[in-house]
């Protein structure tokens, strides 16, 4: 049996512990708010710096804004990055604010904010107008949204992800350049049930990216690079295989739209440097023919004379030079 002094004794000391925890919150609490105070007082020698802006604009829309970003979780470091790139390009102060306003926007949403912090500085050290950053930040930050529930669907069916706001910024990085969202799903989904690493699902993002950009190059629609990407993940499990058949497509397309609806010159008859080699077999269609339009109609030209059922072989079209 416990005694009663043992029992006094156990709630004196849990007494003592409890205030303890109690005035180490306090402690914890004043430390922090010292601390955010010291930042903005750092944070205002930066814009001292620059005799540009007044004390109202410095006192009554920057600082509180400044704040208003520390405290709501964006870094220090990420913070006073901003303000001397703002002040080191003559920033308007108004702009400054509406651009913090867009990132604090963001990052109430619960969106990882690096990446967006890095478009930012990229902006600016572009010298580019408010509404350019502004424009750039909510784009990026629906990527961001999009790329978080790629992640949350394949964390769903069971996928452990480590590294996971790097992992949402890679796969914003591949929206952003136009690869369709089910692919980098099947990619985020294949790449951990096979155990890659962040680094390797990386590269092949960057890769499904590149080929994307190049598609768009090509002259491919959204629906047709997405539809390409399908077909190529459907007809294969292997990645290196799916991103070479991906490359494959896309080269047989911008063969197709450089030969046009109308011609015979088949893609492998065209040589690296883009000119017809010659050849003493097959019919060369491009030489001593009417060259098409777009539309499948042959140019014609105005005047009254009829035309000769055969144009002559100088009128024909030349091959690019080297």
């Amino acid at each position: 049996m416990i005694s009663k002094n043992k029992i006094k004794f156990i709630l004196a000391l849990s007494s003592i512990t409890l205030l303890m925890i109690f005035l180490f919150a306090i402690f914890a609490f004043s430390a922090e708010t010292a601390t955010i105070d010291e930042q903005i007082e750092q944070l205002k020698n930066v814009i001292d710096s620059s005799s540009k802006y007044s004390d109202f604009r410095k006192n009554q829309i920057l600082l509180p804004k400044l704040k208003e970003l520390l405290e709501e979780g964006i870094s220090f470091e990420d913070t006073k990055e901003i303000v001397e790139n703002s002040v080191k390009k003559l920033t308007d102060a108004y702009d400054m604010k509406d651009i913090f306003d867009a990132l604090l926007e963001t990052k109430k949403k619960g969106l990882f904010t690096v990446s967006i912090i890095n478009k930012i500085n990229e902006g600016l050290a572009k010298n580019a107008s408010k509404v350019e950053i502004i424009s750039v930040i909510f784009t990026k930050a629906e990527n961001l949204k999009k790329a978080a529930e790629i992640l949350n669907e394949a964390q769903q069916e069971g996928l452990e992800i480590n590294g996971e706001e790097e992992m949402v910024g890679i796969l914003a990085d591949s929206l952003e350049n136009d690869v369709p969202g089910e692919s980098l799903s099947w990619l985020v989904i294949t790449g951990t049930t096979e155990g890659k690493s962040i680094l390797e699902i990386s590269e092949i993002s960057e890769e499904l990216s590149y080929l994307s950009l190049l598609a768009t190059d090509s002259g491919l629609s959204s629906e047709e690079i997405s539809l390409l990407f399908q077909k190529a993940i459907e007809n294969s499990t292997n990645i290196d295989e799916i991103c070479e058949n991906i490359q494959t497509s896309i080269e047989a397309q911008m063969s197709t739209a450089k030969t046009g609806s109308g011609g015979t010159v088949k893609p492998s008859a065209i040589s690296e440097s883009g000119t017809l080699p010659n050849s003493s077999t097959g019919s060369p269609a491009a030489v001593g023919e009417t060259p098409t339009q777009e539309a499948g109609e042959a140019p014609t030209e105005t005047g009254s004379g009829p035309e000769p059922s055969t144009p002559p072989a100088e009128e024909s079209p030349s091959p690019p030079e080297n």
